[in-house]
């Protein structure tokens, strides 16, 4: 799929994906392909009628369509963007900041699941897992270069528009955070 990062800034949608079910399952969708309800409730650790009702949330608002099936009996959806920006007018920061707080909680919750279940991995996946934390002194410059050169480092890898994954290749969960610690200044 070609890549289709739109900036959401609509309130709507931002209140659609200020939830981490949604989050969940709309990164499952971009990553991974169609895929059911019941496949995305297998997928993010739900129940098969509340992701129903998560997908039919993200679909009306666009972020994803039902594809035909096979068989005719099945619904599977698939994402209609690979990824998203979310730069806002000032008045509408409430939104973007609701669903940036559903995002840090989704990645909190993914790293207790994975502390959790890390043993049943193949040691090559736990040998590599990174968990780093900086302590930067930069200008608002600085930071704004570095998240640019992160993404460009990672963007060819993102799975929704990767061609060449090797065989052995498999989905990852890569979160960036970073905000200033005024109090930390001196």
């Amino acid at each position: 799929m070609d890549e289709t990062r739109p900036n959401l800034a609509d309130p709507a949608v931002l209140d659609a994906l200020a939830h981490p079910v949604r989050l969940d399952v709309l990164g499952f969708l971009m990553s991974s392909g169609p895929a059911t309800a019941s496949e995305c409730a297998r997928a993010v650790g739900d129940t098969p009628s509340n992701c129903s009702y998560h997908v039919r949330v993200l679909a009306r608002h666009g972020l994803v369509e039902a594809v035909g099936s096979s068989d005719g009996r099945t619904r599977p959806w698939r994402a209609t963007i690979t990824g998203f920006t979310n730069e806002v007018d000032p008045e509408d920061q409430a939104g973007a900041d609701a669903m940036l707080a559903a995002s840090l909680e989704l990645d909190h919750h993914l790293a207790r699941e994975h502390l959790r279940t890390r043993d049943t991995l193949p040691e090559a996946w736990r040998e590599i897992e990174v968990h780093a934390q900086y302590g930067l002194v930069v200008t608002p410059a600085e930071l704004r270069d570095i998240a640019a050169q992160l993404d460009a480092v990672i963007r060819p890898y993102v799975a929704s528009t990767r061609l060449d994954a090797p065989e052995e290749a498999g989905h990852v969960h890569l979160g960036v955070t970073a905000f200033p610690r005024p109090r930390f200044d001196r």
